[in-house]
């Protein structure tokens, strides 16, 4: 069976799909649809720095908040990533 393929809204290419969505709602779907496996990828290789960075627990709602917001600024949004911010390690802002 071929790999489907999207035209993935980050990058601009058309490049391989998700398997599946990330998460089981809206924003996991739109994640399949509008996302390509390497730019999913990368984000995963994000969200780790800024949950160690931040030292954000992805339990709690305020850090999942963030992390969903970033999702939707960085991925969905076409927006930059958040800068990490040295100065301010173990903590975020909210």
């Amino acid at each position: 069976m071929p790999e489907a393929t999207i035209h993935c809204r980050r990058c601009q290419d058309e490049r391989p799909a998700l398997a599946r969505p990330p998460f089981r709602n809206d924003r996991g779907e739109r994640i399949q649809s509008e996302i390509c496996q390497t730019c999913w990828s990368e984000w995963l290789e994000h969200q780790t720095l800024l949950i160690n960075h931040y030292g954000l627990d992805p339990r709690d709602r305020k850090s999942r908040d963030f992390l969903y917001g970033q999702i939707d600024d960085v991925l969905l949004g076409g927006g930059t990533a958040e800068q990490i911010d040295a100065s301010k390690e173990g903590t975020i802002e909210w």
